[in-house]
């Protein structure tokens, strides 16, 4: 990390925490109060996680900040995505993957809609591995700590109070990598996920056509932003067209999807071939 997206992380933490402190509230209170989860907070004040800019709105909505204060809070916040941005290497692509993930953490309803990749939040940690792994200018160090903050997020999935809602094409169940071993562990978890009470899981099989043809994946946080998964990256919008767009199309393909016992018998079926693949092998890249 460079040292100077290190400072200013440091500087706009130290100020939300003075921000919190004047108005007398403790984290937990103010996470609370935000919607967000206390580690957050706690991370956040301390410069160690880059916050979203639908988070920190609403750090600075439960602060009650006016807009003045709160215009200084989010050209804080621009000046540390500023030197994430012009940073290189490594770790300047982890960062904007950490930026991503807490447009997730943040949000109490979230649907994610995906024709290529398993969704963030279900996957493995050998197959986020393999996913980072894709990206030439990760060395190993810095995919380790990506496979280790996607992991930590998941834990979101068992929070009472908050909803997930996953649709995906049986295309994402038969586009593996690795070998047939890590795609059997891999689907195993998605049949332990979608027990959750918190948690719906939808698969659009190959025998239904889908109602329209899917580009890219996304995930919308709550109504107030959505992840656009295209190339050549992830971005996070709140433009009200882009969040009407993909709301619509999340609830078409949401139609087309089997969900349940017909999600859990597809998952079942695609689990029997992989066995009946044995020891094939082959890595990203090859």
């Amino acid at each position: 990390m460079g040292s100077e997206r290190r400072e200013r992380m440091r500087v706009l933490g130290a100020r939300l925490r003075a921000l919190r402190a004047d108005v007398g509230l403790t984290g937990a209170a103010l996470a609370q109060e935000a919607g967000v989860g206390q580690p957050t907070v706690s991370k956040v004040e301390n410069g160690r996680m880059v916050p979203s800019p639908d988070v920190l709105d609403r750090l600075s909505g439960a602060l009650g900040l006016d807009e003045s204060t709160a215009g200084e809070v989010r050209a804080l916040l621009a000046a540390v995505e500023a030197a994430v941005e012009a940073g290189s290497g490594s770790d300047g692509d982890v960062s904007a993957g950490l930026v991503v993930d807490e447009a997730v953490r943040g949000a109490r309803v979230v649907r994610s809609f995906q024709c290529v990749v398993l969704p963030a939040m279900l996957q493995s940690a050998e197959y986020a591995r393999q996913v980072f792994l894709t990206s030439p200018e990760l060395d190993a160090e810095a995919v380790g700590r990506a496979v280790a903050a996607r992991v930590e997020r998941q834990g979101l999935l068992y929070e009472p109070g908050r909803e997930s809602v996953f649709v995906l094409t049986e295309a994402v169940l038969r586009t593996w990598p690795g070998t047939p071993s890590l795609m059997l562990a891999q689907l195993d978890r998605l049949l332990a996920v979608e027990s959750l009470d918190t948690v719906r899981l939808g698969i659009i099989p190959w025998r239904r056509p889908v109602p329209v043809l899917p580009r890219y994946g996304f995930t919308l946080c709550d109504r107030r932003s959505v992840v656009v998964e295209a190339f050549p990256g992830e971005r996070v919008s709140t433009e009200g067209d882009d969040l009407a767009r993909c709301e619509e199309m999340f609830s078409r393909f949401e139609g087309a999807a089997v969900f349940g016992g017909e999600a859990r018998d597809l998952l079942m079926r695609v689990m029997g071939e992989f066995r009946g693949l044995g020891d094939c092998h082959h890595s990203v890249g090859e």
